[in-house]
């Protein structure tokens, strides 16, 4: 008898230590899917660490999301306060604004849902669930999955691994990878708050163009004069500058740089002057949004343009192809070598 009661109790242990088990890629999956579901919403704060060449540049990430098709994503730069950008979705379109320019676009867009988005919760779990081959991994504090990501005309990036708090469910890190599984973008999450509470204009444009709540400079000062300083791109898709003019406008240098050779197009560059406050009229952008990284562009069939180092851009030509136009305009980071 007291064998048979110490056998039940052994088997007792052992189906409760199992239920206790760690949990499956299957049912971590579920889980998020589930809160995906129920949830209203999330605030989150986070830090995107690029690795471009031999620098690194780090940048501030707040995200507000409301259900089902609200957002507001702040882009802080740092180094460039005129480049903080806010991607923003309402009812209206999706929108990538500058405030300290006063400048804004208007995208015919399906952002986010047609690309994969580190900063995103919903886009991290689309990629999961999407992915029949995702692998999954747990450590002591969080579940770990690696997938494949979908980022249009990119495919440098192939990989990413998502890292999940056990507790809440939420991103607490991701890493996008390179073909060679090397960190080539990084965003560690520092808060994730669900179904908060949003004051009603969070995802207006003329809140955000116009509030100095955002922790950005916003109408930057018209007195800045300063010299256009040229970059150069590192990726030049197998062709070399031909030429390099300088014209004069009302508004100061413009610079094009015209290069040759497997793919030829031109870089042009002009600083990017504060418009007057009554210019807040979303421009319309034939085009889509693309991350470059360091900055939101607006990418055409035959030219890519953004905003960055307190300049406008426009890359140009009718060889290079997006994701090639992708990669130039990502790499231009660089001054001329003398």
């Amino acid at each position: 008898m007291r064998k048979k009661l110490g056998l039940g109790i052994m088997l007792l242990l052992i189906l409760v230590l199992a239920a206790c088990g760690e949990k499956s890629k299957e049912d971590v999956a579920d889980k998020l899917a589930g809160n995906l579901e129920k949830m209203n919403g999330y605030k989150a704060e986070a830090t995107m660490s690029l690795q471009t060449g031999e620098e690194s540049q780090a940048f501030g990430i707040e995200i507000s999301h409301k259900k089902k098709d609200f957002y507001r994503v702040l882009l802080k730069n740092e180094k460039d306060e005129k480049g903080s950008q806010i991607i923003l979705k309402n009812e209206d379109g999706v929108f990538v604004l500058t405030p300290a320019l006063n400048k804004s676009f208007k995208f015919k867009s399906e952002w986010p849902n047609n690309s994969s988005q580190p900063y995103l919760y919903q886009s991290l779990v689309k990629d999961i669930l999407e992915d029949s081959e995702a692998s999954f991994k747990t450590t002591e504090n969080y579940y770990v999955f690696e997938t494949k990501t979908n980022y249009q005309n990119n495919n440098n990036l192939p990989y990413q691994e998502i890292y999940f708090d056990k507790k809440a469910y939420t991103p607490a890190m991701v890493k996008v990878l390179d073909k060679d599984k090397n960190s080539v973008v990084e965003v560690q999450f520092s808060s994730f708050e669900l179904d908060p509470e949003f004051a009603g204009d969070t995802f207006e444009i003329e809140k955000n163009m116009t509030s100095g709540t955002l922790g950005i400079p916003v109408s930057a000062d018209e007195s800045d004069n300063g010299e256009l300083e040229v970059f150069y791109p590192l990726e030049r898709a197998g062709s070399e500058l031909v030429e390099k003019k300088e014209i004069e406008t009302d508004n100061g240098k413009r610079v094009i740089l015209s290069f040759a050779g497997e793919k030829n197009f031109t870089l042009v560059q002009e600083r990017a002057d504060a418009y007057p406050a009554s210019a807040m009229v979303p421009e319309q952008v034939n085009g889509e949004i693309v991350d470059l990284g360091f900055t939101m562009g607006a990418l055409s069939d035959a030219s890519l343009q953004w905003q960055a180092n307190g300049n406008t851009y426009y890359l140009a030509s009718e060889d290079l192809t997006k994701e090639e136009m992708i990669e130039v305009a990502s790499s231009v980071t660089g001054q001329e070598i003398k």
